[in-house]
């Protein structure tokens, strides 16, 4: 079965895109994650995952191949699956978003928005090694990831959730979505 659907989910470290790809897990969709083709070829690199080197990697990857490169370089995984819809966690840019309608067509992107604070205070509880130990650091990647685009895929996006509640209330939320999305022609 050929993928019919892409859901694309966009916004800044620690916004709930993770969180909203383990609902999407719940529909039968896979999930594609941008930041692991970042983490791939900084480990490819013999780099360890620090927030900086993965920063540095995302920034000379798309210099090197254009800015749609995780979009091309995740097309192949998606086509290699056996899926009707499949979710991609993570967009940064509208070339990125366009790569994949170009392969797909219908492409639903979906915003996530919380506050800064709160994102930090996420990623601090997360703990993922490539995450932002300091508040510096977060400031930093934010203003890396907004310099690739990541606000024009946010403020073009098809819809648009605030993340500021419990993780039940996001959960329904997205539950609901999905449903819309997934049963739209």
């Amino acid at each position: 079965m050929a993928v019919r659907k892409i859901i694309a989910t966009t916004g800044l470290p620690g916004s709930g895109k993770a969180l909203f790809s383990e609902v999407a897990v719940q529909y039968g969709c896979p999930i594609f994650v941008c930041g692991d083709i970042v983490r791939e070829e900084t480990m490819k690199r013999g780099m360890p995952l620090t927030p900086s080197n993965m920063g540095a990697v995302m920034l000379k990857i798309r210099e090197e191949e254009g800015p749609a490169v995780i979009s091309k370089r995740l097309i192949p995984k998606i086509d290699g699956s056996e899926c009707d819809a499949a979710l991609v966690e993570g967009v940064r840019s509208l070339e990125e978003v366009e790569e994949l309608r170009r392969r797909y067509g219908k492409v639903t992107v979906v915003a996530i928005h919380a506050s800064p604070q709160m994102r930090y205070e996420r990623l601090e509880a997360r703990g993922r090694e490539d995450d932002p130990k300091t508040w510096q650091e977060f400031e930093t990647r934010d203003l890396r990831e907004l310099n690739v685009g990541l606000g024009k895929t946010i403020a073009l996006a098809d819809e648009l959730i605030v993340n500021e509640g419990t993780i039940e209330e996001y959960q329904d939320y997205v539950r609901v979505l999905l449903r819309e999305i997934l049963l739209c022609e």
